[in-house]
């Protein structure tokens, strides 16, 4: 079944202010899209439910980098190819920056915006495990003000978010105080590229002598949504980084993590490989501080 463009209406308002009286005026009526890629793959495959469609594309109100005191802010209709050309977030967040990369084709990356990837909510999406480590706050905005959550806690459930029916994702921000971190980034797929992740994860630490602080892990593809590994983390903070720290952070990795059974992979593959990945962390930076050491 294809579907039929007929069925649908699109409009485009051209500002944000236009936008957002929309759909203040008929709440939960219009579906608001940016790039736009996840939107034609189910209208292609006659999946798409939504009847009434309002544009963000171009809007200046929604793109745009800036560059803070405290916080790096992204405009949630920043795309991916924008992200990769920030020379601040590559030398800020390296993270979100080698994510970015991950992101299907250059002609995807050139529309997907990095708020779209953040409100489709897919469990597998590549941007939001480096957001989760680096403590993004995401700002929300409507016809009557605007609000900030920690991204931590935007997602409720598969495809499911705290965004009330009038509500836009306006902008992500970025505190910055991870550059002195360990970082650390892996994504399994079936292929090196074009490939949607079986499992992703995304770590950051601060090592003192050897013992692990701040510590965060979030993983892709181990939830409903892309979360934060909460007890992973506790496992590890504080706790010196051997042979008993690892097992520890790999049991309490297992003991969370709620992968399902799906096209791409099976439940039992993510999990086993989302302890290996805890472990092939740990252990690269066990060898960083080892030759630190020499």
């Amino acid at each position: 079944m294809r579907g039929n463009a007929d069925a649908h209406q699109l409009i485009a308002p051209g500002s944000l202010d236009a936008v957002l009286s929309l759909m203040a005026d008929e709440p939960g009526v219009w579906t608001p899209f940016a790039g736009g890629t996840e939107l034609m793959v189910m209208h292609a495959a006659g999946r798409l439910r939504a009847k009434k469609l309002v544009s963000l594309g171009n809007l200046r109100e929604l793109n745009f980098l800036r560059n803070e005191a405290e916080w790096f802010a992204i405009g949630a209709g920043t795309t991916f190819r924008e992200v990769r050309a920030c020379e601040e977030i590559a030398a800020e967040f390296p993270l979100l920056y080698e994510s970015a990369s991950w992101i299907g084709t250059i002609a995807n990356q050139s529309r997907a915006t990095i708020g779209g990837n953040i409100v489709n909510g897919s469990p597998a999406a590549d941007s939001p495990p480096a957001l989760l480590v680096y403590d993004a706050e995401i700002e929300m905005v409507s016809a009557h003000g605007s609000r900030r959550v920690p991204y931590s806690e935007f997602h409720t459930g598969y495809k499911e978010n705290v965004l009330s029916k009038e509500e836009l994702l306006f902008a992500i921000y970025l505190p910055k105080r991870f550059a002195g971190h360990n970082q650390y980034l892996r994504k399994v797929g079936t292929r090196k590229a074009l490939a949607i992740s079986k499992v992703a994860m995304a770590a950051i630490a601060r090592v003192d002598s050897g013992v692990m602080r701040d510590v965060r892990v979030a993983a892709a593809s181990l939830a409903p949504f892309p979360a934060r590994m909460f007890k992973t983390e506790a496992a590890l903070e504080g706790e010196r980084m051997n042979d008993a720290t690892i097992a520890a952070a790999r049991e309490a990795l297992l003991s969370e993590a709620q992968p399902i059974d799906d096209i791409r992979s099976t439940a039992e593959y993510r999990r086993t490989v989302a302890a290996n990945l805890v472990e092939d962390f740990l252990q690269k930076w066990i060898a960083e501080l080892n030759e630190a050491r020499a």
